[in-house]
């Protein structure tokens, strides 16, 4: 410790900031005017614990934004002099105009100590300060004082030396939500490139006051390398955010500083009566009430997930039609061969199959957007932060639960990136690993699928259930974790509550395409590379001719058999016959009946025959007709279980089906068959794939007779599918290993592998333990088999 150290003070007008100052220096003071203007400068000294302290009283702001002469004094000495630590002088009795200044401070990351003065003014409006925990939550130290009583002066030169002698404090980031976030970091960027000399002040500090239009900070840029390059990712920026909100990206800043401060106010401050209540907070009587808040978020919550199924639902019918059409128009076109194998199989059949589900993923980003652009998602997080604390997790994980998923649509990779906001290790690492566990938007179109294949009557009740799980899943490991490898204390934290705003629709239609468009390109680019491999891994090796003659010589010798029943004899003469029969019953399907009449009678008459019983509605009365339909008939069912029998055989044969069949040891007790297991594999890059594999796998596997039905359609015919492992699939999907975009965030966030290893092992266990329970308790009790 020095035998010196400057303390400066600064506070709002009419803070009291001029009383403390005459408290502190008494006689030993001097007034004189800052260099080069006519503004008053107050200095002053005294001796506390044999130290010699230095005070200046700067001039009274509002802020920091260097707008007026007197805000530009100030942050200009409090920059460039770099006093030991910085005293603010607060009102108690209007903290919320007040705090703005400390928190402008906060993030500079100056060294300082709030006084909170004139505390018996807030006392004498029934205004209750809890200041420990003001403290706590602002992360520096807090001290009631009164100047003209000289009340908590000791306490307060005790706090500002101790503060002196500390090591420099990093700035506070406040989080300005995931729009304004990207904009400043693309500044950081930029800035990065430049050759500025900006000294203490850090990149993120520069970054928002750039964006915010900070005249001063855009000056001392402008000698600098690469400016061309940062004003022009400025000028991006803020027309960027023009866009999307409506608000110039001052006022969104400002707001997000009010809402931390408003977040810490709630916890700490407590009045007993008042004339005038803010509008937003009128409402959050209501939307955060500890009996009315959940109730409506759970009504929120269940139309959120009605407008997303059922408002979506006609577009994803619509799109799957286009899939199909396109892939019968592709495979019409194309030869037989693995070119058309791999183009209908693989891409179409593959990518199409997620990509369809698009219209889903943009109704849900909407309905997000909505809740945050209004200001209802923090209040989201304010009530359930309620719960968090019961599990172990710190009340700030609940913005990066939110942004994981917290409500279905979001992802793994920026919320566990906003945990850097978490100040306190172990409980930004626990938010780290539980991230996952949230529903992701890559987990919807597997959602999607299964819940409209075996669940078609349920789909908003199911899609609430499962967020339910997932939270349960959430809190649970996270207490598990919590009290064993990061045991310890909880750290307090500020929510940040912003005031409420009507949203505006070109800012939704904004939000919702960045997200959506995101979502398309990771399914052209990552889908389509893994969609190929797989189908490449689900082709080869073909079967080998010792396997395949046994089903050769099945289809010949029951092909024999059928053309020497006599019904079909005026019809069939040879296989041939059969062939092109097989070829005018796909044009009597989709044709002119009267134009095939003519082209061939007996055909005709036959293959209306075949139609008529298929759908029940041949006459009683026998006819050569009718017997040769049933004859038909039998035929083609027998033809289609021997080939079923064969594709199914050279599926399992190649390196996707071997590695499946392999896995039915391990996943067999929860109804997984081999193909499911390939899918799963493929979920270790995107659970898109997951998706997508099914559709390879199930496309590469269909009979050529069937009719060409959906994924979703064939699920629900395939043996061993049925409610019960839709749902053990449902949540081990949920549950499961990390994609690959997590795992490389989670090694980067964390700075080690073993915590990279130890999600992926952990999500994996629990995924297996909680669907193989659900499976076998199913299975016992016969829910969801028939």
């Amino acid at each position: 410790m020095t035998e010196k150290i400057t303390v400066a003070l600064a506070g709002n007008p009419n803070a009291g900031k001029t009383t403390l100052f005459n408290a502190l220096t008494g006689a030993r003071q001097h007034v004189g005017n800052w260099p080069g203007v006519t503004v008053e400068k107050k200095e002053g000294t005294l001796r506390h614990k044999d130290l010699e302290i230095h005070v200046v009283d700067l001039p009274g702001t509002y802020s920091l934004t260097a707008y007026s002469l007197e805000e530009i004094i100030a942050r200009t000495y409090i920059v460039e002099s770099n006093p030991d630590v910085v005293v603010d002088v607060a009102d108690a009795a209007n903290l919320e105009r007040n705090l703005y200044l400390a928190v402008q401070l906060l993030e500079m990351g100056v060294k300082m100590v709030i006084a909170l003065n004139m505390i018996d003014v807030a006392e004498g409006r029934n205004i209750h300060i809890d200041v420990k925990k003001l403290s706590k939550l602002l992360g520096v130290p807090v001290v009631a004082t009164n100047g003209k009583k000289r009340i908590g002066i000791e306490d307060l030169l005790d706090k500002a030396i101790d503060e002196a002698g500390k090591l420099p404090t990093k700035e506070v980031r406040i989080q300005y939500g995931t729009e304004i976030e990207e904009e400043i970091g693309k500044i950081e960027k930029k800035l990065a490139s430049t050759n500025g000399d900006f000294g203490r002040l850090s990149s993120r500090w520069l970054a928002m006051k750039l964006l915010e239009g900070d005249a001063d900070i855009s000056r001392k840029c402008e000698g600098s390398n690469g400016r061309e390059a940062l004003f022009k990712q400025i000028e991006q920026s803020r027309n960027h955010l023009q866009d999307i909100f409506d608000d110039s990206p001052e006022i969104l800043l400002t707001d997000a500083r009010y809402g931390f401060i408003s977040g810490a106010l709630k916890q700490c401050v407590h009045v007993e009566s008042t004339d005038r209540v803010h509008l937003s907070e009128s409402i959050d009587t209501v939307l955060t009430n500890r009996l009315l808040g959940p109730a409506v978020l759970l009504v929120v919550l269940y139309l959120v997930y009605t407008f997303t199924f059922q408002g979506s639902d006609p577009f994803v019918q619509g799109l799957d039609m286009v899939f199909k059409w396109l892939g019968g128009l592709v495979a019409a076109a194309l030869p037989e061969g693995l070119f058309k194998s791999l183009v209908v199989s693989g891409i179409i059949d593959g990518v199409g199959g997620v990509l369809k589900f698009t219209p889903l993923i943009a109704f849900m980003f909407f309905a997000i957007a909505l809740l945050e652009d209004t200001g209802y998602m923090a209040r989201i997080a304010f009530m359930l932060d309620r719960v968090l604390r019961g599990f172990g997790l710190h009340g700030a994980s609940m913005l990066a639960l939110m942004v994981a998923g917290g409500l279905a649509g979001g992802c793994a990779v920026p919320g566990i990136m906003a945990t850097r906001t978490m100040k306190e290790p172990k409980e930004r690492l626990v938010t780290i690993l539980v991230s996952p566990l949230m529903n992701c938007g890559a987990k919807l179109p597997v959602y999607a699928l299964l819940i409209g294949a075996f669940f078609p009557d349920h789909k908003v009740r199911m899609m609430f259930i499962l967020t339910i799980i997932s939270w349960v899943m959430v809190l649970a490991a996270g207490k598990v974790i919590r009290s064993t490898v990061l045991s310890g204390p909880p750290a307090p934290f500020v929510l940040e509550l912003p005031p409420y705003r009507v949203p505006t629709m070109r800012g939704l239609l904004i939000h919702t395409w960045e997200r959506t468009w995101m979502f398309v390109k990771k399914a052209g680019t990552v889908l389509l590379a893994v969609s190929i491999v797989l189908w490449a891994m689900m082709s080869f090796p073909s079967l080998p001719e010792e396997k395949a003659k046994p089903f050769e010589e099945k289809e010949a010798a029951l092909t024999s058999a059928f053309l020497a029943e006599p019904a079909i004899a005026p019809a069939f003469k040879s296989e041939k016959d059969v062939t092109d029969f097989e070829e005018f019953r796909k044009r009597f399907e989709e044709g002119d009946p009267q134009e095939l009449e003519k082209l061939n009678p007996l055909f005709f008459g036959l293959a209306k025959a075949v139609k008529d019983a298929e759908n029940g509605a041949s006459k009683k009365v026998a006819s050569p007709e009718s017997a040769a339909a049933a004859a038909f008939i039998r035929y083609s069912a027998e033809k289609a279980a021997i080939e079923g029998e064969k594709q199914s055989t050279r599926l399992k044969n190649t390196i996707g089906g071997r590695i499946g069949v392999a896995l039915e040891t391990v996943f067999k007790p929860m109804g997984f068959d081999w193909r499911t297991n390939v899918a799963l594999l493929g979920g270790f890059a995107a659970k898109e794939v997951i998706v997508a594999t099914l559709g390879t796998a199930y496309s590469l596997g269909e009979v050529e007779t069937r009719k060409a039905d959906n994924l979703s359609e064939q699920l629900r015919r395939e043996p061993g599918w049925n409610r019960l492992t839709a749902f053990s699939l449902l949540l081990f999907v949920m549950l499961y290993n990390p994609c690959i975009a997590t795992l490389v965030t989670i090694r980067k966030e964390s700075g080690k592998w073993r915590w990279t290893l130890f999600a992926m092992v952990y999500t994996t266990v629990l995924a297996y333990v909680v669907t193989l329970s659900v499976y076998s308790v199913g299975s016992f009790l016969k829910l969801g088999i028939t």
